[in-house]
């Protein structure tokens, strides 16, 4: 393939793929639930607590697959090839170190973080299980996001999809042999999940860099593994710990909000967990395109096409909201069957249902923040949507939050109207930064048409 080719694919042919496989990450997740809901629902809540650590060790990952991703993509747009094995070898040299790192603190102090929740030590046992296996192998995760990062970035999002869709499919299939036990095979709940997610993670890495290095014709030399290139590193850090303390910002602040629920009671923490389930696959759409356009943008600013950027993002917004809000009544109609495939609780489906509901008000906030937040860090202006983000988060969300649903005695629903008014604000900074144009002169290296001259 044209490493340039990228640049000239349509929103469409990229992001559907992109898509798929984060409908089938979803997908992941939500079969978890579904199936360890056959066994408990003490057993979700182990697992969706799990998950929130784990997600936090994920966004660490982040640094440097966003980062590379714009860094590759300007590059790519700007002619610039030749750069582009050393940057590669670079960010799996990285995130390795990471990885590794983020393994030995979750199994050594996964307990103590455990006890932030204030969970029964029934919970407890099984969340910490589920930690200490999930968290041994996070390395696996940190290799497995810089590659797909790589590769997506190519515009090959296709190949990375279908590795997702064999991932998914082993991962149900552990997940049915370790939670059913057929044909003799052990009963193990939590503890099974989770070491079908480290089999198939496993596997898909495996496959994830044949790709990059047969397809994509990206040699990764031991050298360039140990020895980083320091001025490429740090291009891919400028923007990568930036757009990464964004999603970190939001997780921790999410894990200090499921701490909230908690001091509701247990059904209220279930409610959120099945909840958002069922709503990652609304959010999904806005982080696809969102994605798409970040793939795109960067090859564009890297190609000196600014003009055609800006137009690009605001011509694809309107089509996107239209495609949320579809979305969004999709899931209404089926929410009552959605909702009592995870449980039976009358109280659980009554409140779900009404949070749901809240989805024509949360998901248009969500995907109109996570456009502009992609093209401002495609364009290198990611330290603008840091600032903002952590800013109207901490100064101004959590306390709404804290204040309509603890304070005042609101409960889920206050917490619920706090996740909105966060999307929203925060997306209309961000539309205000982008029609501003501040962003044009952020780019990380001349642009071919530049360099030429």
């Amino acid at each position: 393939m044209n490493r340039n080719q990228a640049g000239s694919l349509s929103l469409w042919a990229i992001s559907w793929p992109i898509f798929i496989e984060s409908a089938l990450q979803v997908l992941l997740r939500t079969t978890d639930t579904l199936m360890l809901s056959k066994v408990s629902d003490e057993a979700v809540a182990s697992v969706g607590v799990s998950n929130q650590i784990i997600m936090f060790a994920l966004l660490t990952f982040n640094f440097i697959a966003l980062g590379s991703t714009v860094v590759v993509t300007q590059y790519l747009g700007s002619r610039r090839t030749g750069e582009i094995e050393k940057i590669v070898a670079s960010s799996l040299g990285v995130n390795f170190i990471f990885g590794l790192l983020m393994s030995v603190v979750v199994v050594l102090l996964g307990g103590k973080l455990l006890h932030i929740f204030n969970l029964g030590p029934g919970l407890f046992d099984m969340a910490r299980t589920y930690l200490l296996i999930t968290g041994g192998a996070l390395v696996i995760q940190a290799l497995n996001t810089v590659t797909v990062a790589i590769i997506q970035s190519h515009g090959l999002t296709r190949h990375t999809m279908m590795v997702a869709v064999g991932m998914n499919l082993l991962h149900v299939f552990g997940n049915y042999l370790f939670i059913f036990g057929p044909m003799g095979f052990p009963k193990l709940g939590v503890t099974g999940v989770a070491i079908s997610t480290n089999v198939s993670q496993l596997i898909g890495l495996a496959i994830n860099l044949f790709i990059l290095v047969r397809v994509v014709r990206v040699p990764v030399r031991w050298f360039n593994l140990i020895h980083w290139d320091r001025e490429l590193v740090s291009k891919v850090l400028q923007v990568g710990i930036p757009s990464s303390a964004v999603n970190l910002s939001y997780n921790i602040s999410q894990i200090v909000i499921t701490s909230f629920i908690t001091s509701l009671g247990p059904m209220m923490l279930t409610t959120k967990i099945y909840t958002q389930n069922i709503s990652f696959i609304i959010m999904i759409i806005a982080v696809s395109i969102g994605r798409g356009i970040q793939i795109i943008v960067g090859h564009l600013i890297g190609a000196g096409e600014r003009e055609e950027a800006y137009k690009q993002v605001l011509r694809n917004l309107f089509r996107s909201m239209l495609i949320t809000l579809a979305a969004v009544a999709v899931i209404i109609i089926f929410r009552f069957p959605m909702l009592e495939m995870f449980t039976e609780s009358k109280e659980i489906i009554k409140m779900g249902s009404a949070l749901l509901l809240l989805g024509f008000l949360l998901e248009p906030g969500r995907n109109f923040n996570i456009i502009f937040e992609r093209s401002l860090q495609a364009a290198g202006d990611a330290r603008f949507a840091m600032k903002s983000a952590i800013l109207i988060m901490w100064l101004f969300s959590m306390p709404l939050m804290y204040l309509l649903g603890i304070h005042l005695g609101y409960g889920l629903y206050g917490i619920w109207a706090g996740f909105i008014i966060d999307e929203w604000v925060r997306g209309l900074v961000l539309y205000m930064r982008w029609r501003s144009r501040a962003w044009e002169h952020k780019a990380l290296m001349p642009c071919a048409e530049e360099v030429s001259v």
